[in-house]
């Protein structure tokens, strides 16, 4: 989810510049910067984008810088000072105590003490500033898209190394089994225990059953399947690809626990690997 997008314009005497970022949000947070002027523009803004980005922190910054030194904005107002001064002289002489030193601080921070003149926002200005947020938008998108074209690589990388890893678990299967069996014909060779033979087959088979790992392999193979499927086919599914590498966990674990050879746990550490690198990207999947 993250992006970045940047376009610039000028309109009469005014450089116009429009900046769009966005981090991983599981939500659509939008922070404007722009001038008072354009605040009322805010939801026209917030309408543009919200189609577009989905979710994530967006920083949208809107910068207006004039080429000519126009007068400020901000005036005193010499009424209210003139008021405001007056009546702490009066205070003063009554509780007979010292005017203040600093009178013009004092006296600018009082409320009303300066007012700002309010600017119409010209409508061709805002047609040129719709234009170039439009420009920033592609800008933003093309990001994205070359982002996700590299997540995608990533993602089919590291499902091909899973895929090709659950295969080589194939040849210690059967080497698992008689190492099973010889230790616990050994243990009891030990203890100098008699035994039915039939009942220890029973025994055995029920035992290695529990340790077959047949499921959780076409499991994993289909989760991962599945993935790749959602990945290409389907728009803006990043919530249901992280609930289908917790799936994929899920089964990689399970194989940790029933694999009982070294070996084939070398394997699942592995496999471990590739998906918390598949995780750690996951977060910029929209």
């Amino acid at each position: 989810m993250t992006g970045y997008g940047r376009a610039e314009a000028e309109f009469c005497n005014k450089k116009i510049s429009i900046e769009i970022k966005s981090l991983n949000s599981k939500q659509f947070d939008l922070n404007l910067r722009m001038p008072l002027t354009y605040r009322d523009k805010e939801v026209e803004i917030r309408n543009k984008l919200l189609p577009i980005v989905e979710r994530g922190k967006i920083d949208f910054t809107l910068i207006v810088d004039s080429f000519d030194k126009l007068p400020p904005t901000n005036k005193i107002n010499r009424s209210i000072v003139e008021g405001y001064c007056n009546e702490i002289k009066e205070i003063a002489r009554n509780l007979n105590i010292k005017e203040p030193d600093d009178w013009f601080s004092i006296l600018l921070r009082l409320p009303e003490a300066i007012r700002t003149e309010s600017v119409e926002l010209d409508e061709e200005e805002w047609t040129t500033i719709c234009k170039t947020m439009e420009e920033a938008i592609k800008s933003f998108i093309q990001f994205r898209v070359q982002e996700g074209n590299m997540l995608e690589r990533v993602f089919v990388e590291k499902i091909q190394n899973i895929l090709l890893l659950s295969k080589e678990v194939e040849k210690y299967e059967s080497d698992r089994i008689e190492k099973i069996k010889t230790r616990i014909q050994e243990s009891f060779c030990k203890l100098e225990i008699g035994y039915d033979e039939n009942r220890f087959e029973q025994e055995l088979i029920y035992y290695i059953d529990r340790l077959d790992v047949s499921e959780e392999k076409a499991r994993l193979g289909n989760h991962l399947n599945y993935f790749s499927e959602t990945m290409r086919n389907e728009k803006s599914q990043g919530r249901k690809l992280g609930f289908i590498l917790q799936e994929i966990g899920r089964e990689i674990n399970t194989l940790g626990s029933k694999s009982n050879h070294a070996d084939m746990q070398k394997i699942v550490v592995q496999m471990k690997d590739e998906l918390e690198q598949m995780k750690e990207q996951i977060l910029n999947v929209l």
